[in-house]
This record gives structure tokens, sequence and C-alpha cells, in this order.
């Protein structure tokens, strides 16, 4: 791909003739569809072709399938840019990742100096969720006279306090204010969860960051892992939170080599304590300040869109400034579509999908988005009654699958004993042992030296009988530090496959799940890091949800907001643009929470590459409200979209509803030893 001018100077920033050099520090503000990925890859590979080391050079991205992808295109600039005719394999980058995988492979090596065992093993979010639950019901909490938080809230509280770097007190009031009477009951809960993770020998997703943060924050260690690499790279950096943000100051503190990549009008992740002033402030915090260089052309909309979409963000109160532009032309404007309710929005959207069709355009390359999986509800019965296939991400993700757990959680328990969730569940798979036995196995296990030995030396009796004779000797085979891989996932699916069939009536249907696992493994060099990034980047969908389409191979995308980022489609539908769902009436408490809100429909505006509908139903009906029963709520359109804007928009009524409809406007040396284990049971105390 050539780069345009902009693209070329964010390429090339820092560098100078042919010595690796590692530059100051440089953020690029990437609008929406501006070739941010394209960019980003042949700034590594110029880094590299001149003369950067690519062991020294760390990428950090939010998916694995981004690094992957970032590092196939840089190979791809490096074989043109050498001249290589591909039979000479460009570099690798052994250090591209995301935040998490890679802070779980510093700290694995890290381990035996912060008080870690260097075995330890990553619970996914129900594990964590299922451990939190076990210690609240332990700490008498289940029991109280009132109504004390679920499992899953109290975790969700535990994370946003690690992620955000924020007191309890604090999290409660801003996010969680119906918790706070339990705020002492919560400490001590999370003291008790920290506890219990430690002795089972696990970390959850957030330790990864948190563990790293504490690390990066003793200077001695800041200092040697800084060291370790020439340059670093952030992807999509208005995502990152206060943890991520102060990990890369505490490595690289004068920002020479740092290059961060981001756009603030697409930061919608406060849900996730992702904080927009990390990219907001990043010039500022280096003297001198970090150059900003701004990608304003767009290769994926028309200009229509991009006037409109940029008409949106010039109302934001802080941003960067920048003006999308592209040379792609149309007849054909944005469009505002007015309708009676919520029904008639669904018909609308139905019926217009299928005479985008007519013209040509496949379902794939049409998608509705919407603000929350509920507002689809009524779509989702009127594309059934028409027979429209579709997927509606956000379902039932890989490892959240019953038999994809089960083979995990034995491959977790047999590379540590000590964990506690992953045992339980492994050792029930054995036809005859249930939670008691299990239990008690468990409890043998956690105070012996030779857990393989104490399975084979167990005695069931009856129940187990020759079944667990054929696990003990699964557990001690696959449980070897020299095990091979992926040799060992195959003794587990060999070990599997009857009980697979003993537990799950559709067993065929799954097998393929744990094909594809298979399939996956191998791409890994060790158990290790293979649990370890599954847990931390799952596949998106099981056979069942893959198979949501029916026998069609063309579907209509619905998608949230959220999880639409980063995706484009020929057309868009946008549902419910009326105050109370963009913005959403739990997110308006805040001129913060206003802010991410219209960069939420920002994005959804931008992810259209040809045309884009919003949908403005008047009214919806609502159910069963306490004090008032059923009963219609009206509704205005949404403030993003003041009377100035309108001009924009072709202004469309569907079938019979008022063309214009009245907007409502609202306020709007050698290193010494550090023991993060201790400091982490501590900060709960």
């Amino acid at each position: 791909m050539h780069l345009n001018p902009e693209q070329e100077q964010a390429a090339s920033h820092g560098i100078n003739g042919d010595r690796p050099t590692t530059g100051p520090p440089l953020l690029i503000i990437a609008g929406a569809g501006s070739g941010k990925t394209q960019t980003l890859a042949h700034r590594v590979a110029r880094l590299i072709l001149h003369g950067a080391d690519p062991e020294r050079i760390l990428l950090l991205t939010f998916s694995r399938r981004a690094a992957l992808e970032m590092q196939r295109r840089v190979r791809r600039v490096l074989d043109n840019g050498s001249g290589s005719d591909g039979t000479r394999a460009a570099p690798e980058l052994a250090w591209a990742g995301t935040f998490h995988s890679v802070g779980a492979r510093l700290l694995r090596e890290y381990a035996p100096r912060i008080g870690l065992d260097p075995q330890f093993t990553v619970q996914d979010r129900g594990d964590s969720e299922d451990l939190m639950g076990l210690v609240r019901n332990d700490l008498g909490l289940g029991s109280t006279a009132q109504r004390f938080p679920a499992k899953a809230t109290c975790l969700a509280i535990y994370s946003r306090c690690v992620n955000s770097a924020a007191p309890l007190d604090e999290v409660l009031k801003s996010t969680f204010a119906w918790c706070a009477p339990w705020q002492e009951q919560l400490r001590a809960l999370f003291a008790a969860y920290v506890e219990a993770k430690q002795s089972h020998n696990v970390l959850d997703f957030d330790d990864l960051l948190l563990y790293w943060a504490q690390m990066a924050g003793e200077g001695t260690f800041a200092q040697e892992i800084g060291a370790r690499f020439d340059h670093v790279l952030v992807d999509e950096y208005q995502d990152t939170n206060r943890l991520q943000g102060s990990i890369l100051l505490a490595m690289k503190p004068n920002g020479q080599g740092v290059t961060v990549v981001g756009d603030d009008a697409q930061a919608i992740y406060s849900f996730r304590a992702a904080d927009v002033r990390n990219i907001l402030a990043f010039p500022g915090t280096f003297d001198p300040p970090a150059a900003v260089i701004t990608l304003e052309r767009n290769y994926r909309s028309t200009r229509a869109i991009l006037d409109a979409s940029n008409a949106v963000m010039e109302e934001a109160r802080e941003r960067f400034t920048k003006n999308l532009r592209t040379e792609r032309v149309s007849p054909h404007l944005p469009e505002l579509v007015t309708l009676r309710d919520e029904a008639d929005q669904a018909r609308f959207v139905a019926q217009n999908i299928l005479a985008l069709r007519e013209t040509g355009l496949t379902l794939k390359s049409q998608a509705v988005l919407f603000r929350s999986g509920s507002h689809a509800a009524q779509l989702e019965l009127e594309l059934t009654r028409r027979r429209i296939p579709y997927v509606k991400y956000g379902g039932l993700r890989f490892l959240e699958a019953a038999h994809v757990k089960d083979v995990l959680s034995l491959l977790r328990f047999a590379q540590n004993p000590r964990g506690r969730m992953a045992g339980f569940r492994a050792l029930q798979l054995v036809a005859g042992v249930g939670p008691a036995t299990a239990t008690k196995i468990l409890e043998r296990l956690a105070a012996a030296a030779d857990p393989a030995g104490t399975l084979a030396t167990t005695d069931l009796g009856a129940p187990g009988g020759e079944g667990w004779e054929c696990f003990a000797q699964l557990f001690a085979g696959v449980a070897r530090d020299d095990a091979s891989w992926p040799a060992a996932l195959d003794h587990v699916l060999q070990w599997y496959e009857p009980q697979l069939e003993r537990l799950y009536d559709d067993a065929r249907v799954r097998r393929a799940d744990l094909q594809a696992l298979h399939a996956i493994a191998a791409t890994y060099p060790s158990r290790e890091r293979f649990l370890t990034e599954l847990t931390l980047d799952p596949p998106s969908a099981v056979s069942d949800e893959a198979a949501a389409p029916g026998q069609d191979e063309d579907y209509v995308v619905l998608s949230t907001i959220h999880s639409a980022k980063g995706q484009e489609w020929k057309t868009v539908h946008v549902l419910n643009v009326v105050d109370g769902c963009i913005p959403s009436d739990m997110a308006s408490a805040t001129a913060e929470e206003i802010d991410e809100e219209r960069r939420l429909l920002y994005v959804a505006m931008t992810r259209a590459k040809d045309r884009l509908f919003l949908l403005v139903p008047q009214r919806f009906y609502v159910h069963q409200q306490a004090a008032f029963g059923d009963r219609h709520v009206y509704a205005s359109r949404s403030r993003f979209l003041p009377d100035r804007l309108l001009h924009q928009f072709t202004l469309r009524a569907w079938p019979d509803a008022p063309a214009d409809p009245t907007t409502t406007v609202h306020a709007a040396e050698p290193l010494a030893a550090i023991d993060l284990a201790a400091r982490m049971r501590a900060a709960w105390r």
C-alpha cells in the first residue's frame, strides 16, 4: 500500500539515516477508516529495516488476532522493502501481543523474584466468578438478612477497583452506589479472594496487569524491563486503563522509543475502566511534549457520511481537532428516518434490507447496530418471521461451552494441581465422582508433595474402579513437565471421548469444537502458552452458535455498537437514535458519560461505507411498570442530532410519522526481591 503524506510522516518519525534510533515519543491520532493498522505496520517495518532488533520491539494490541494481523502486515512490508523473493523469512516479532498476554509472560519469568509460583495458571472470568462465590459463601455473606451483591457483581466491583486504580469507596460511590452499605464486607471479601487465588496458585485477568504494574512501580524492576525494549508501540491507546497507562510510563518515563496510536473520538469502553484521559493527556506527559500526527484521510466512508459524523463530533467538549476527509462521493446523504414505534422500526429495517439485497447487496454487507442487546428484540422477531437469516454478536463464547471447559480444566489441573476450580470440575468428569468426593481428593492434594503419586494411590473403591485408574494415569502423564505438546492434548481428548458420549446427548455436534480446539493448540509451542493465550483471547463462537444462521451462507449482522468497533459494512442501520437509548438513560449522569455516548454514536455512524440509516422511533411500549402498569413512553430524537445538523441528512418518515421531529436538548544492581503476593493480600486489609 502506498502511504499518504501523513501516514508517511508517522511511519518514518524519528528515523534518521540507517542508524537505529529510539526517537522521541509519538502520538498518532488515527481517525476512523484512516489506515491505522497499515501505518503502524509500516512504522514497525521501517524500524527493523533501519537496524532495530525485532527482539527488542514490544508491540501491544487489544486482541491476539490484531497482533497476528499486525505481524502479517509487517512481514509483507519487510519482504517488499528488502527486495526479498519470499524465500527468506522476515524476522518475527517475539514480543507482539495483548497487554495481558505480555504481562503473563513477564510475570512467569520474574515469578521467583516477586513472590509467585512460576507454575501459576490464569483462570477465566467464569472460574473467577465461581471462586468469588465460594469465598463469599465461606464468609457467610450469602446468608445475610439483606441482599448482598451476587458473585458476578462482586467480581465486577473488584475488577473496577483494580483496573481504574481507584479506592473501593470511590468505585462504590460512582458505579455501584446500591452496594455502598456493604463496603466493609466487600473489603473483607476481596482480601479473602486474593488469599484464595494465591493458595490455589491462580491469577485472574486483572492480576496480570496489577502484578505487572506493581512490579513496574519498583524503580529497579521498571528499569530492567524497560531496558529490554528499544521501541514500545501501543495500538488503540484510547482503550487503555490507568494500570496500562502507568505500565507504559514506568517502563519508558522519558517516552523515548514510544509510539501510541488511537482515536479519542472512538473511546467507548469506560465501562471496562478505559480512561480517555490517557490519550488526551499523552502529549503533555513528556518534556518536550510528544509529537502528534493526525491521520484524517478516510478510506472507508462516503463524503456525506463523514460530513455528518464530523458534525456530530464537533459538538464534543474536549477532543483532538480533526475532520475526516475522503475522495469517495455519493448521491446518498445519510437518512434520518422517523417511525411511529419499535414495531415500525423493525418492519422498516427488514423491508429495507430486502430491498437493498435486490439491488445486488449481500446480506453480509449489511449490519444493524444498537446500544444494548435488548434493543434488537423486536427486530429479531421480524427477521425470523420473514425468514431473513442473521447472526447476533454477543452470544455464547467458545470457552463458556461446557465440553470445552471440561477439556481445559483437565489441562489446567494437570499444570497446577493446586488450582481448586479446575480440579473440582476435572475430577467430576470421572464416572462415580461427585462434589463431595472431589472435595476430599482436592484436600489431600493440597498437602501433597507429589500430586500425581497421591492421585495414583487414592482408592475410590467401587464408584471409581477402572475409570479412576485411567484418569490417574492420564493425570500423571500430562502433568509431567516434559510432556510433549500438543501430544498431551491428544491424550486428554482420547480419554475424554467416552466421557463426552456419556455426559452430553449432542456429543456429535460438540466434537467439532474439540477438533477446532486441537487445531488451535497446534499453533502454540507449549501447554502453558496455549492455556494462557486462549484464556485471554478466546475464539468467539462454538458449534451451536456458529450454526445460528441455519443452512444459509448469507446473513445480516446484528451487533451492539461496542462489538462493532473496528468493523465496517456497506450499509448500516442504527436503531433507537433517541434520548434514553443514545445516550442511554443509564449513562447520562455526568458530562463525561454524555461525551462517551456521543462518541458511541460517532463509532456507529463511521462503520458505514455507502449507506447509513439512523432510526428514530417516537414511542416505546413499556411492560409491567410497578407504579404505572403497561404504558407508552414517548421519545425525542437524540440530543446529539440537534436541528442545526439536520441539513446533513435526508429526512424521511415511515410510513406516516412526522418528518421532522422536534429536538429536546438537555444540559449537557542485583535487584532486590519483592513480595508482590504479600502486597496484594495487604491491600484489602
